[in-house]
């Protein structure tokens, strides 16, 4: 057949004839590899395969001893130089039979964990499968587990995320499926689980939490100790952030769901249920004095870290850990011989009630590290298992101000009538102004004592901390903005986008401040303070992240607000910390009735916060007014002070370290003169000229960056006059005498700004 009789032949459906040519034996010897017929016998032959490579496994693979508790190992935790400050390992656990668990409880586990527990063959085939994926694609996030398969990983194997592991898992739970009962399985379980507090198994952790043996735990305590299985470190209430509680609360309402699906509880039951809060921990052995905040402190950084890494908190309470901390432990004296020379020696509970509520941390850190160099967590482990130094409860109050400021540079902001924000910017202070522009709906703050300049430069209005100036400017940027670059240089960001932001009206920590301002200091690049310098797991290296990360603010940006915040030192609320041996720069902060008071500076080469809380019964938060007897508490008081005895300590007449500024936007010019109301007396005093230090450029007028005008008549905005002569005294400014208020900080003149809730 020729090859037109071929393609005649293939249009009518036709076939050339066999062996017609080269090609057809070619294509004929490919397809008889790949018909229907031998596509089925290939599947088969790889099912078959399989499956016969599994029984081998099978009979090859044997349920060992179950011994994984008896090796649990300390953790030790070091100093950076070497000094051992706590070894932590004691296995906090107690067997108890099954029949002593109330079944209840035992129903709320089965209904958080694995609902199909009694019915199930032991093991999940489908999430195991997607966990080896998961593994062999270096996600590191475990797929779905049944309760046999946790017991037989917690008792028989370890908690290692490999294939060799995950597949000996499901061999071992078959086995062990065959030759336990499902009550046995569950009693093991509940035996071995961690539950977070350093417990392991439901007996231990029913005296941790509930301090009450199991057999005496309500449903309502159950659920929550079920609930704890998923994240034991997140959801302990007692160190839970706020959006830990809310998830805890989650999960522990979704227990009770799951046991009315299962027809374990009724409809009516669970309405009427409500949650218990847990008990605060105890201290263990060993964690006296400042050891058990710095311990808590690197524990709850690695199990972070374990976290990002697809990996669980019990690897790390399994021990075998050895943590060697970045605390300086001549730093770490230093601090803690602060805080006593100058906070607690005053303190004398017996004669005043509020000496007994303050609460003080502290957080220093290396810029150029990221390290955590020292710590102060409060009087004593044992007796206060909060750490003042990474609670996040409290107002930061005007420490956040500096933010706001930041990010108008950061964004090149303007005011409401289009000029641009910078330090020499010149704000409306007038007391209780309200603010304009979009989102404001007439937010009118008060500033401390009625202070009022209708007139002032941010410079100014940062050195004294007038609230209504940074009211406006944080709608002049858009509070969106804000947040962003709070969030940006390290704040958690879990707070509304209201004007009350300006006033710092939400939680934060020291350590967390600490980050702020270090990446300030840092010329804008992102400092996550770690306090963590390397850990080992069994002798092999543990993988930190870096504490050190990109530009999250421009170099302009953050020089811009060191230079500010040197002012604030040398002409401001933070005076107390001015020092001749070594450059400043800071911000003071005091929340509303003195609840909380805070300063947070640095020199070039150590970021240090210093945070006083007034804590009450039951966690209230209370004023710490007359603390030590002296009347009102702020950030320009105990904190500031504490903070300069610390840098005092450290650096002596040593440290002739400069900042190294490299900004358009840092210098500030002197205030125009003040308009001074008829019949009233001046006082207080003109902000002299700073000195320009580093790379910082000549003064600029305010409203035009780069171009240098004539300052604006404060009295009339449309009009101009000669600039002002820096040697020339300016009208000062008025500040009323003192009104008795008892919130905001406090000015070298007397005046403080109020922090409203």
């Amino acid at each position: 057949m020729g090859r037109a009789d071929a393609r005649r032949a293939q249009k009518k459906g036709g076939r050339p004839e066999r062996g017609g040519g080269k090609a057809g034996k070619k294509k004929a010897g490919i397809r008889r590899f790949f018909t229907w017929k031998m596509l089925l016998a290939y599947f088969v032959a790889v099912i078959a395969l399989g499956a016969g490579t599994f029984y081998a496994l099978y009979l090859y693979v044997d349920v060992p001893k179950g011994n994984s508790q008896a090796k649990l190992q300390s953790n030790v935790y070091k100093t950076s130089d070497g000094k051992t400050i706590a070894r932590i390992g004691e296995v906090n656990r107690e067997e108890v039979p099954l029949t002593k668990i109330p079944l209840n409880v035992q129903r709320a586990v089965v209904a958080a964990e694995n609902k199909n527990f009694y019915t199930d063959p032991g093991v999940d085939l489908k999430g195991t499968a997607r966990g080896i994926v998961n593994t062999v694609m270096g996600r590191g996030k475990q797929g779905g587990s049944t309760i046999t398969q946790q017991y037989v990983k917690n008792y028989y194997l370890d908690q290692r995320q490999t294939i060799t592991r995950k597949v000996k898992e499901l061999i071992i739970s078959l086995k062990v499926q065959d030759e336990k009962s499902k009550d046995e399985i569950l009693e093991g379980y509940l035996n071995t689980s961690y539950y977070g507090r350093g417990a392991y198994g439901i007996q231990a952790a029913a005296r941790a939490y509930y301090n009450k043996d199991v057999d005496k735990i309500t449903l309502e305590e159950g659920a929550y100790l079920a609930a704890l299985l998923q994240a034991p470190s997140q959801y302990d209430w007692a160190t839970a952030t706020e959006a830990g509680k809310t998830n805890a609360k989650a999960r522990w309402g979704y227990v009770l769901d799951k046991m009315v699906e299962q027809k374990w509880l009724k409809p009516a039951e669970r309405q009427g249920m409500t949650f218990k809060e847990p008990g605060k921990p105890k201290a263990a052995l060993g964690l006296s004095g400042q050891n058990g905040y710095l311990v808590e402190a690197a524990k709850r950084e690695i199990i972070r870290d374990l976290a990002a890494q697809g990996r669980k908190e019990s690897e790390f309470a399994a021990g075998g850990w050895t943590i060697t901390l970045s605390i300086d432990s001549k730093k770490q004296k230093a601090l803690e011989k602060a805080v006593k020379d100058q906070l607690t020696d005053d303190l004398d509970a017996k004669a005043r009630e509020v000496d007994g509520h303050v609460q003080a941390g502290a957080v220093s850190v290396d810029p150029k590290t990221g390290k955590v160099v020292a710590l102060y967590g409060g009087q004593d482990f044992v007796q206060h298992q909060i750490s003042n130094a990474t609670r996040a409860d409290y107002q930061p109050a005007s420490t956040f101000k500096p933010i706001i400021l930041a990010s108008a540079l950061q964004n090149e902001s303007k005011t409401q009538d289009k000029r641009p924000v910078t330090p020499g910017t010149i704000y409306d202070g007038t007391d209780k102004r309200a603010v304009v522009g979009p989102g404001g709906g007439g937010y009118a703050p008060e500033n401390e004592d009625g202070y009022s300049n209708p007139s002032i430069t941010v410079q100014q209005a940062m050195n004294d901390s007038v609230n209504t100036v940074f009211a406006q400017m944080i709608v002049d940027v858009g509070m969106d903005k804000v947040k962003k670059t709070a969030t940006e240089l390290g704040m958690k960001g879990d707070f509304q986008e209201t004007p009350a932001m300006a006033l710092g009206a939400m939680g934060a920590s020291p350590m967390e401040m600490a980050g702020v301002y270090a990446t300030l200091n840092n010329h804008g690049k992102k400092v996550t303070p770690s306090i963590v310098k390397s850990a080992t797991q069994g002798g092999q290296e543990f993988s930190l992240p870096h504490a050190i990360g990109d530009r999250v603010v421009s170099r302009n940006t953050a020089d811009g607000l060191t230079s500010v915040l040197t002012q604030v030192v040398n002409d401001g609320t933070a005076n107390k910390v001015a020092s001749s041996a070594y450059q400043v720069a800071g911000k003071t902060g005091t929340s509303d009735d003195d609840k909380s008071a805070w300063f947070a500076g640095y020199t070039p080469s150590l970021v240090t916060t210093v945070g006083l809380f007034g804590e009450g019964q039951g966690g209230k938060q209370v004023t710490m007014m007359n603390t030590g007897g002296n009347g009102r508490v702020n950030g320009g008081t105990y904190p500031a002070k504490i903070w300069a005895a610390y840098n005092s300590a450290v650096f002596g007449d040593d440290d002739e370290a400069k900042f190294d500024l490299e900004t358009e936007d840092g210098y500030a010019p002197p205030p125009p003169p003040a308009r001074t109301p008829a019949g009233t007396p001046s006082q207080g005093k003109v902000t002299p000229t700073p000195t320009a230090t580093g790379k910082q450029t000549p003064s600029k007028d305010p409203s035009s960056p780069g171009k240098q005008t004539p300052s604006k008549d404060p009295s009339s905005p449309g009009k101009h006059t000669p600039p002002v002569d820096p040697t020339t005294p300016a009208t000062p400014t008025v500040r009323p005498t003192n009104t008795g208020k008892t919130d905001g900080d406090v000015h070298p003149n007397g005046g403080r700004q109020q922090q409203l809730p």
